[in-house]
């Protein structure tokens, strides 16, 4: 099975130290990048750990495809403890980072303990460099690139940072690279946030040696290259005019399924402040959306659909340009759009203020900073609700996606039972259920779908593959890229899968915490069969017997 090349380098912020030790049995078994990294936190962050203490450990990781030249391999995982979730969360980010970090050498990097003091962290091939950086307490994520480039003669490439919002340890924090790329979900901006760490930057020239098979890697970058995809057009919000007219776009905090002025934040508003392509590291398919709008100078990358969800119909508001304001507000602060802008949503449900998107760039603003109401609503929704008098909109404390389960009943089974709660990219149910593949009627007989779906996903962002890359990479093209049979690609993802329950379980979360705030035919019997296709206990626990040694090494 081809996998990431590289040792794990463990950086303890708090006596600075740096270790690099190998993991070839590791990465053998696990591929790379999310499944490596949940392996490692879930042997090595203790199971009582405080997602803020020094105790927890944030993991950055890439696979075996970010030293390819091909199509859909931009990206890179992170994992940590969530602090909005009290979970094992990984998310990832596309950019530029993904070659910048394979140079160093390394295929994991693995931070633990806290600094007293604010830190930039700099991994070289030769080693890591502490800087204290007080003058940076405070600075936006742009601000933070901008001291890097001056000091360090590096873009925002090479950089991971944190903005206010992660300094502040508002539990939505993101993590960003390239100043708009957005490790986004579960708040482990917070992470680096309670370790004093605002930024890593990656330099080197010891890029591992993975050979791949060039016909396969070629065919799939001319297909990017030459598809006439809406995507390339309009990004995610392409689909959004048909969302909200077929199926539901959560609109006025999910009071309302549709939106009426849907049309000012779609795919065609989003599409006319286009002005240029923009792409990730390597990839030909350029989906991505830089925009500006000449009249008020407002430019930013984006936004995607869950944003002109979060920030527009769930909000009430029906301006584009107030959505790309408040895109470019949450990059800068460092704040996942989806959970800042459904948390804003809840607070304008409170104060019966839907469509004052002004007030949602104050509130925004405070949250970061902790100011004013924003201190309360950086504790994200589901420890806010009931002093806001609104419903709880979260699963497992993380704040809904724009895909709805109301109206995609096998994707809510997905939220209801996923490890990172209402995230519609656990296991991408929607598509099939967009698409007709699966009828989006009922959550009877969807659970071995689901299962399957959360392998594939887990397994997708162990190698790494965009999750854009559905209809231009197939199972043969995944087997001749990683030199294995699609069965064996799928069991990492369900090791995966099995792992983060089985931590979970530890912390005291079980069959208790598979819920949604509102009702689905068969929902009980759905859930399950999910337990009993993953071999699960009737109670939602994982038996000792499904969690095999994966070699990983014991933690200092």
């Amino acid at each position: 099975m081809r996998h990431a090349e590289g040792p794990l380098l463990t950086i303890d912020v708090g006596d600075r130290s740096a270790d690099r030790v190998p993991i070839d049995d590791l990465l053998e078994a696990t591929i790379g990048g999310r499944a490596t990294a949940t392996h490692l936190a879930h042997e090595r962050i203790p199971f009582d750990a405080d997602p803020f203490g020094p105790e927890n450990r944030a993991y950055v990781s890439t696979g075996p495809l970010q030293v390819s030249r091909t199509s859909f391999t931009g990206r890179m995982n992170m994992t940590a403890l969530s602090p909005l979730t009290d979970g094992l969360a990984s998310t990832n980010a596309g950019g530029y980072l993904s070659r910048n970090f394979a140079d160093t050498g390394i295929s994991v990097l693995e931070l633990v303990g806290a600094s007293d003091e604010l830190l930039a962290i700099h991994v070289t091939d030769d080693g890591v460099e502490f800087e204290p950086v007080p003058e940076l307490a405070g600075a936006l994520v742009s601000e933070v690139s901008d001291y890097v480039a001056e000091e360090r003669d590096l873009g925002p490439e090479h950089c991971l940072a944190i903005g206010p919002a992660g300094e502040n340890l508002v539990r939505f924090a993101s993590v960003m690279t390239f100043d708009t790329r957005a490790f986004g979900r579960g708040g482990l901006g917070a992470v680096l946030g309670s370790k004093n760490v605002k930024c890593v930057t990656f330099e080197g020239d010891s890029p591992p040696d993975v050979a791949f098979p060039e016909d396969v890697a070629s065919a799939i970058h001319s297909k990017a290259a030459t598809a006439d995809d809406p995507m390339r057009r309009q990004g995610t919000t392409h689909g959004t005019e048909f969302i909200n007219d077929n199926f539901s776009l959560p609109t006025r905090y999910f009071s309302e399924t549709s939106f009426e002025d849907v049309a000012g934040i779609g795919g065609d508003a989003v599409g006319e402040k286009k002005y240029k392509k923009g792409a990730c590291s390597a990839c030909a398919f350029a989906c991505k959306l830089p925009t500006r709008d000449e009249a008020t100078g407002v430019e930013t990358e984006g936004p995607e659909f869950e944003t002109v969800y979060a920030y527009g119909s769930n909000q009430g508001v029906g301006d584009v340009v107030d959505v790309m304001r408040a895109n470019e507000l949450c990059d800068e602060l460092g704040m996942d759009t989806i959970s800042a802008g459904v948390t804003v949503a809840a607070y304008l449900a409170s104060e019966d203020e839907f469509g004052n998107a002004e007030l949602a760039r104050e509130v925004t603003e405070q949250i970061a900073h902790r100011e004013g109401i924003g201190d309360r609503l950086a504790e994200g929704v589901h420890r806010v609700h009931d002093e806001l008098g609104v419903e709880d909109w979260t699963v497992k404390g993380l704040e809904f996606a724009a895909h709805d389960g109301r109206a995609l009943h096998g994707l809510g089974l997905q939220y209801a039972v996923a490890g990172r709660g209402a995230d519609h990219m656990y296991a991408t149910m929607q598509s099939l259920e967009y698409r007709g593949t699966v009828d989006p009627e009922g959550t009877a007989g969807k659970a071995e779908t689901v299962v399957e779906q959360e392998n594939f996903a887990a397994f997708r962002d162990s190698g790494i593959v965009c999750a854009f890359s559905g209809s231009y990479v197939d199972e043969s093209d995944l087997e001749a890229l990683f030199d294995a049979d699609y069965a064996d690609l799928l069991d990492v993802g369900a090791g995966v899968v099995e792992r983060e329950r089985h931590f979970h379980n530890e912390r005291g979360r079980a069959a208790e915490a598979d819920r949604l705030p509102y009702d689905l035919p068969d929902l009980g019997d759905s859930i399950r069969e999910y337990y009993d296709r993953r071999g699960y206990d009737a109670d939602g626990t994982v038996p000792e017997d499904l969690i095999q040694s994966s070699h990983v090494p014991a933690a200092d």
